[in-house]
C-alpha cells in the first residue's frame, strides 16, 4: 500500500455538499483517496458530484459513519484543524510539520487522519481532545476564515509536498533534509512496537476514568478539566500497544485491590 493510501480525510457534520465535492476534488488534485464523512447534512449530493468534478471514485467509496469515534478508530495519529487557540493549549503544527509528520508515520505503516470540523465553526472542544495535535493554516489574521474545501486543499498540498521530498530523498536527492523534523520521523519509522488505533485509545480513557472515581481522585460532578488534561497527557506521549498494555494491567490490577479491600 502506499503511504498516502493511509492517510484519510474526515469531514465532521458538513453542511453543505459541495464543500464535501470540492474536498474530493482537492483530495485527488494532491494524490489522497480516503474520505470519511461524520454526520454530514446531506450526502449522497448532486450538488457534491458537480463540485468533485474526475473525482467521483473518491465519493463512491466514500465511508459515512456517525461519530468522530467511529472514523479514527482505526487510526495511530491524528490531527485536527483549529481556527483558534482552546483554554486548554494542545500541541501545535504548522502545515508544513504536519505534512512531514503524516508522511513519515504512513510509511511506517501507521494510519492517519486529518479531520476538519463544520464550515460556521469548525471542530468542538470535544472532537478536538480526540487529536493527538492541532493544526493551523496562517492566515491573514484580518480576514482567516477559510472556506472547507480551501483548508483541505492547504493541507493535502503540505502532504504532497513532504511525500514527493521524502520520495526525493529516498532516491538519493535533497539529502540536505531538515535533520530535527527528520530525525524524528526515523525514529518513528523504527519503533520497536506499532502505536495504538484510536478505539484502543478510548478503551483506556474510560477505562482510567473508572479507576480515578473509584480511587476518589475524579468527581465526575466536578471535572476540573482533569479527563481533559490527560487526554492531552497520553496524546503527546504517543503511546505503543506494550505500553498500552502495561496502562491497562495496572488499571486492572487497582481494580483487583480494590475489590480485595471492599
Amino acid at each position: 500500500m502506499e503511504s498516502l493510501d493511509r492517510i484519510k480525510i474526515v469531514l465532521v457534520s458538513t453542511s453543505h455538499p459541495g464543500n464535501i465535492g470540492a474536498a474530493a476534488r482537492a483530495m485527488k488534485n494532491m494524490g489522497l483517496s480516503e474520505l470519511t464523512l461524520v454526520a454530514p447534512a446531506e450526502f449522497p449530493s448532486g450538488v457534491a458530484v458537480g463540485r468533485a468534478a474526475s473525482a467521483l471514485e473518491i465519493l463512491e467509496k466514500a465511508r459515512v459513519v456517525e461519530t468522530l469515534t467511529d472514523a479514527l478508530a482505526d487510526c495511530t495519529l491524528v490531527i485536527g484543524a483549529s481556527a483558534r487557540r482552546r483554554s486548554i493549549p494542545w500541541p501545535m503544527l504548522s502545515p508544513e510539520q504536519l505534512g512531514e509528520k503524516a508522511v513519515g508515520e504512513s510509511a511506517a505503516g501507521g494510519r492517519i487522519a486529518l479531520v476538519f470540523g463544520r464550515e460556521d465553526s469548525g471542530l468542538n472542544n470535544e472532537e478536538l481532545q480526540l487529536c493527538h495535535f492541532h493544526v493551523q493554516i496562517p492566515a491573514n489574521p484580518d480576514y482567516s476564515s477559510l472556506n472547507l474545501a480551501a483548508a483541505v486543499m492547504v493541507i493535502c498540498y503540505e502532504v504532497r509536498k513532504a511525500y514527493l521530498a521524502a520520495a526525493d530523498q529516498s532516491s538519493g536527492e535533497g539529502q540536505t533534509g531538515r535533520g530535527r523534523e527528520k530525525e524524528e520521523i526515523r525514529l518513528e519509522e523504527n519503533w520497536d512496537q506499532p502505536l495504538v488505533s484510536g478505539e484502543q485509545v478510548e478503551h483506556f480513557y474510560a477505562h482510567l476514568e473508572r479507576v480515578l472515581v473509584a480511587i476518589d481522585f475524579h468527581d465526575p460532578d466536578n471535572p476540573r478539566q482533569l479527563m481533559h488534561r490527560m487526554r492531552r497527557l497520553f496524546n503527546r506521549i504517543r503511546i505503543d500497544e506494550m505500553e498500552m498494555n502495561i496502562l491497562r494491567g495496572i488499571l486492572t490490577n487497582i481494580e483487583f485491590n480494590l475489590k480485595d479491600r471492599e
